[in-house]
């Protein structure tokens, strides 16, 4: 008799690599404008304060600084402030490694050592902070083109005197100027996204949309949660999470807010400057659920204390990041010294390079490996096309640049290999401000870095294998388990408050939105063994039910009125 149990189908060890569709270009993010306004003007000031005392040569330092303007754009004001005031101490304390290194030794091995040590250091801490768009990549191309800089060690204190002062004109840009404009923006874009994510996932039901709208729907809570104190805006805001969430839950013969206009209308009007919109509510429940301080208590993020202990658990022994920092440490190395046997000068954008391409696993890695390559190469050709015209001028150079910085963040979240194009010239660009360079020698070094970068760096993405992601999977696949018995429990005990179900909901969703992501690391990583597939699908779909259960139970979602009018 033939066995006709029915097996799990094997996840294969090995996967095809895409070729056309890491090229895709996607819809541009709906907040590009703020990163690419805020570099420019951050990039601005302080280059044309040292136009005007002709001290050009030392834009590469205070660039350092105004890269930071990069960071925190999605953040509430209260912890962008701390996040960004990080991102300047961080670019700080890596320069200043680069810079007391290249004044001790001038052995092209110690420097490239230092500074594939520095790119794993930095992968490290900025995955285990979260801390991006754009991440490790900028501080690890500052610190790896600072190695390669003339520098003496009496020089470093004043360099570094330049970084800090224009990292404090990036905090001012980021910071303090928007949040006088608006002071609660980031809660309704943060916000605004999860209604889309929910109308989507309403418009069209499937994996991938509800996938996109747990994902916006935990951030957007992130973001509530960390704006400070409850002010009536943040209250209204977080009904409206709740309404995406409820929404994006909701099965058959679910309430007449999971209609995608009706959710769409809700989101334009949240990112718009006018009043917010009220969705409906269950009579007497709004000042239970939004003026209780218990339930405040709940929601405040958690404490310092805590925080830095998620933070070492991060990365202390047996993270899932060590092994993705394991391969930029030896790709970065490799690359790097590939670059110098072979001739390259300063073969620092092989480094960088190389540290661009490690993301979640090694198909997104290849994917990266992809992009980056394209993206470099023909951003070689808009820097030999512009090059003559940016050596007519110290003002000619000073607007390309800001040309470019303003391009690239305008480009790269419709695809990065478009964001490459428009950063290739630009990092080249800087490097006029020190004296102008053999144009052929800059492009051929400039060439030939990106492939030797782009082949050690992928290279080392399949020697070095992440064993850890199966059992990733398996631990956040008990931890939703486990929060949704919680939630279950807490749905069926009599006398819970708002406040209980609240904290029950707020671990489920968190729980969910770590499934997923240690699902899809695990899926495109190589050399390993089974997923559990069918038991994440399983988890995924009952606690979705749950969190609809939830929003139910607290009467925050009620029947819409007629015509769907809110």
């Amino acid at each position: 008799m033939s066995d006709t149990t029915a097996r799990p189908r094997r996840q294969p060890s090995v996967h095809r690599l895409p070729l056309a569709a890491p090229l895709r270009l996607a819809r541009p993010s709906d907040m590009w404008l703020k990163p690419a306004s805020s570099v420019v003007v951050a990039t601005a000031i302080p280059n044309l304060v040292l136009f005007s005392v002709d001290r050009l040569d030392l834009v590469m330092y205070t660039m350092a600084g105004s890269l930071c303007a990069l960071y925190g754009h999605s953040l509430p004001y209260a912890r962008r402030a701390r996040s960004v005031a990080g991102v300047v101490l961080g670019m700080l304390a890596g320069l200043a490694v680069s810079l007391i290194t290249a004044s001790l030794t001038g052995s092209t091995a110690v420097l490239i050592a230092v500074g594939a040590l520095l790119a794993a250091g930095q992968k490290l801490f900025c995955d285990a902070t979260r801390i991006g768009p754009p991440g490790p990549l900028i501080f690890t191309f500052v610190s790896s083109a600072a190695l390669f800089a003339p520098q003496h060690l009496g020089q470093v204190p004043g360099h570094l005197a330049l970084t800090l002062g224009a990292g404090a004109v990036s905090w001012l840009v980021t910071v303090a100027a928007p949040a006088l404009v608006r002071r609660e923006g980031p809660e309704r874009h943060a916000t605004a996204r999860a209604l889309n994510a929910a109308a989507a996932h309403a418009a069209d039901p499937g994996h991938g949309t509800r996938r996109a709208a747990v994902a916006s729907v935990h951030a957007a809570w992130q973001t509530l949660l960390a704006a400070g104190r409850p002010t009536p805006v943040r209250r209204a805001l977080e009904r409206l999470v709740v309404h995406a969430e409820a929404a994006l839950a909701a099965d058959g013969g679910a309430p007449a807010t999971t209609d995608p206009a009706v959710l769409r209308d809700w989101a334009a009007r949240t990112r718009a400057r006018g009043p917010l919109p009220t969705p409906p509510a269950a009579p007497g429940t709004a000042a239970e659920l939004f003026g209780i301080e218990a339930e405040r208590a709940v929601l405040r993020p958690t404490g310092p204390g805590e925080a830095r202990r998620a933070l070492l658990r991060r990365l202390g022994p047996g993270s899932p990041l060590l092994p993705i920092a394991a391969r930029a440490l030896i790709g970065c190395a490799l690359a790097g010294y590939v670059s110098s046997a072979v001739g390259v000068g300063r073969p620092y954008w092989a480094i960088v390079t190389a540290a661009s391409l490690y993301q979640a696993n090694v198909t997104l890695s290849w994917n990266r490996t992809l992009q980056r390559t394209v993206g470099n190469l023909i951003g070689v050709l808009v820097f030999a096309a512009v090059l003559p015209v940016a050596r007519t001028g110290p003002l000619a150079l000073i607007g390309f640049c800001l040309f470019f910085s303003f391009a690239a963040e305008a480009l790269i979240t419709r695809n990065y290999w478009l964001g490459s194009v428009a950063v290739t010239p630009m990092a080249l660009l800087v490097l006029e401000y020190a004296g102008s360079h053999p144009a052929g020698q800059l492009i051929g070094d400039r060439v030939l870095d990106t492939v030797i970068g782009a082949s050690a760096g992928f290279l080392a993405a399949m020697l070095v294998t992440n064993r850890r992601a199966a059992g990733r999977v398996e631990a956040a696949l008990a931890a939703a388990e486990l929060a949704r018995a919680h939630a279950v429990q807490t749905l069926a005990a009599p006398g819970r408050g708002p406040a209980a179900l609240d904290a029950a909901r707020r671990r489920l969703t968190g729980s969910l939105v770590e499934l997923r992501d240690a699902d899809d690391t695990a899926a495109g990583e190589w050399w390993q063994r089974d997923l559990p597939q069918e038991e994440v699908l399983a988890a995924e779909q009952a606690g979705h039910r749950t969190l609809a259960a939830t929003a139910m139970r607290q009467g925050l979602i009620a029947p819409a009125p007629e015509n769907g009018a809110v």
